[in-house]
């Protein structure tokens, strides 16, 4: 009787085993974190939503409205938290959608915004934020790396209250309401960056900003209700 079959399997086999069990676990760690990050995309975009809409239909934000018809982008930030973020400053994650050739509007890519402080005026521990990009240089050095706003770019707190014109000529201007009240929140010093990782995660590939932005070359039909509320406040369209 041969006692070979009840030693199982022979040292060679029993390393291959190993190293193939090895290299499942290790596959399996970056799909988890893609599906996470896919899952925070997704529930950012609703949200993004949600607040653009809150936003735009407040009377307090006739200047927010006015300002829509002719900005070159918007950044949306559905919860930017003070404190806890960038050495005890504030931060958030938001999307950005651009304005295209045909004044029809982008996919959503992801930025995030990091600041020391955000003023005076900043007197609640959370704010839904809402920025207009107005220059088109704005717009292409969000595309190509990290900008500071106030320091790269001229920013400005939107105007709030019925009636107020959007006659402001900086780069960006910002909105917010922070417990259910519309401040006028000054954002300068913060730092606005790619989100990669929600990027890649929520149309399921390595992407730019160039890529969803500019030549359209990602695409997520979840985001549909959040570009047809920016399309129907800025400008016809919708690639």
């Amino acid at each position: 009787m041969n006692d070979n079959n009840d030693a199982g399997p022979d040292p060679l086999r029993r390393m291959t085993m190993i190293a193939l069990g090895a290299t499942a676990v290790g596959l399996s760690v970056p799909s988890l974190a893609q599906a996470d990050d896919a899952a925070e995309a997704r529930a950012l975009v609703d949200k993004a939503r949600v607040t653009f809409d809150a936003m735009l239909r407040a009377k307090e934000h006739d200047a927010l409205r006015a300002g829509m018809k002719s900005a070159r982008g918007v950044l949306i930030f559905p919860s930017v938290l003070k404190g806890g973020f960038f050495l005890g400053g504030s931060g958030g994650t938001g999307v950005l959608l651009v304005r295209g050739e045909r004044n029809d509007w982008s996919q959503p890519a992801f930025y995030t915004m990091g600041a020391v402080s955000f003023g005076v005026q900043f007197g609640g521990q959370a704010a839904e934020v809402v920025i207009l990009v107005n220059s088109q240089s704005a717009v292409e050095r969000l595309l190509s790396s990290s900008l500071k706003l106030g320091g790269d770019a001229s920013v400005a707190a939107g105007p709030v209250g019925a009636g107020q014109a959007a006659n402001l000529k900086a780069d960006f201007v910002s909105y917010a309401k922070s417990k259910g009240a519309f401040i006028g929140m000054s954002v300068e010093g913060s730092v606005l960056d790619v989100r990669d990782t929600l990027n890649n995660g929520y149309y399921g590939k390595a992407v730019t900003p160039v890529e969803i932005l500019v030549k359209g070359a990602a695409r997520n039909r979840q985001a549909d209700p959040l570009r047809k509320a920016v399309a129907a406040a800025g400008g016809p369209g919708g690639r």
